[in-house]
């Protein structure tokens, strides 16, 4: 089923729906559905074992109206141009809907980074810089860390830019080791983010977070410390988290009669987000088949994996106990899906707010970067936590104002923000 769905497909379809609610002026809609600038090239990396081999690079800047484009770097074996154009356009509307001043893009390469070398690694990262090099910079595009990618990679291709441009620019990517010019509190922050937006659905909504349980999809970055935050910013329960087994090349889902400890799969998950299922299984987890999660018996389903997980076939197996949805990865709800969730009357948190902690912290990286001063992890995440706070306030209180779904508000909101900034740059003319 995901197999045959396109992800830009879906963003365009998600902007064109809101586009017409909003009755946007035709051609204000064409500049915003398709990406502003496209790249494509080819990155050759001689192999440890001797052999070249030659890798396909993307980088895709949608819009940059508010500010430079940002978004992440995926080196995914399955990643294809549409994926990253629907992700470029998905941080446009998350930059905005969070009010910080970034413009969206998204970048990878067609690679399984697990079979490579960290010295293969770093000659790809730096090939990758080398192609892009014109095209990035603090002021026109800063990428980041995303699936596949570390924060070391992210040091590689910020010192790759800083030789090749002559200067130290370490504002040209974010998401680097911290004593490397990262930022504290940036691996926290897509997941507590998750978090912050979850506590302020439950107070709309009424629900006491400490008898509340959540089934997480995935078990990267973001799934790890929203099951981490979940327990203990909330004091709730996590009743499984899923993730891939690249050993096996299949997923499972890991739960347990006391509730899943967060820290402790963390302690034994290798650096792909594989848990070591023996260990897990001497711990006294349950391991079951990786789509178990989605009918597990919980108030809160996050899925935090990879793009179209909950769709036509899949919605179907939620329980009825749901009554919130928040969106960890990027695009993994298909239309069909809304449709379910809106005539069941659950609350979604969409993608672009929910997981906008990340991007968030990567701005406030970029800021102490150019400053030259650093803040304390609790001063990062006090921030974050208030702009997180104020974005979710701003989408519910248009939801309600329209009478309409969440993530339709959040859209109304972050288009607007951004057909706001084109027509104050001079981009529009005329009455749109």
């Amino acid at each position: 089923m995901s197999e045959q769905i396109n992800a830009f497909q879906i963003a365009q379809k998600q902007f064109d729906n809101v586009a017409e609610m909003m009755n946007l002026d035709p051609g204000v809609r064409e500049v915003l559905r398709w990406p502003a600038r496209e790249f494509t090239f080819r990155v050759p990396v001689r192999m440890e074992n001797g052999d070249l081999q030659v890798f396909t690079g993307f980088r895709v800047q949608h819009n940059d109206a508010r500010g430079p484009n940002k978004g992440g770097i995926r080196f995914h074996p399955d990643e294809t141009l549409d994926t990253v154009r629907a992700l470029a356009m998905w941080m446009t509307w998350k930059c905005a809907v969070v009010d910080i001043p970034l413009g969206g893009g998204k970048g990878g390469i067609i690679v399984d980074p697990s079979k490579l070398t960290s010295v293969e690694k770093e000659h790809l990262c730096r090939g990758w810089v080398q192609q892009m090099v014109h095209n990035l910079g603090p002021r026109q595009d800063i990428p980041a860390p995303d699936v596949g990618t570390t924060p070391q990679m992210m040091g590689w291709m910020m010192d790759e830019y800083s030789k090749l441009s002559g200067y130290y620019a370490p504002s040209a990517f974010t998401g680097k080791p911290v004593g490397g010019g990262g930022s504290l509190g940036r691996t926290e922050a897509t997941g507590f983010g998750v978090i912050y937006n979850v506590r302020e659905a439950m107070k709309h909504l009424d629900m006491e977070p400490a008898k509340s349980v959540a089934a997480i999809q995935g078990f990267g970055n973001v799934a790890q410390h929203a099951a981490i935050g979940f327990v203990e910013l909330l004091g709730g329960r996590v009743a499984c988290v899923s993730c891939w087994d690249r050993n096996d090349k299949k997923s499972y889902t890991y739960s347990h009669k006391d509730g899943v400890d967060g820290r402790f799969l963390l302690s034994i998950t290798d650096q792909y987000g594989t848990i070591d299922k023996q260990k897990a299984a001497d711990a006294g987890y349950l391991v079951e088949d990786g789509n178990a999660w989605i009918s597990k018996d919980a108030d809160v389903l996050i899925p935090a994996a990879l793009e179209n997980q909950i769709n036509a076939e899949t919605v179907k197996k939620i329980s009825n106990r749901v009554k919130i949805v928040a969106e960890g990865a990027n695009g993994p709800t298909t239309p069909e899906a809304d449709e379910f969730f809106k005539e069941n009357r659950i609350f979604i948190i969409p993608d672009f707010l929910c997981n906008a902690g990340g991007v968030t912290t990567s701005y406030f990286e970029g800021v102490q970067n150019d400053m030259n001063f650093y803040w304390t992890k609790k001063e990062v995440l006090k921030r974050l936590d208030e702009r997180i706070t104020a974005a979710f306030s701003d989408v519910l209180q248009t939801a309600e104002k329209e009478n309409i779904y969440m993530r339709d508000a959040a859209y109304i909101v972050s288009i607007q923000r951004v057909v706001n900034a084109m027509m104050m740059r001079g981009w529009l003319h005329g009455d749109w």
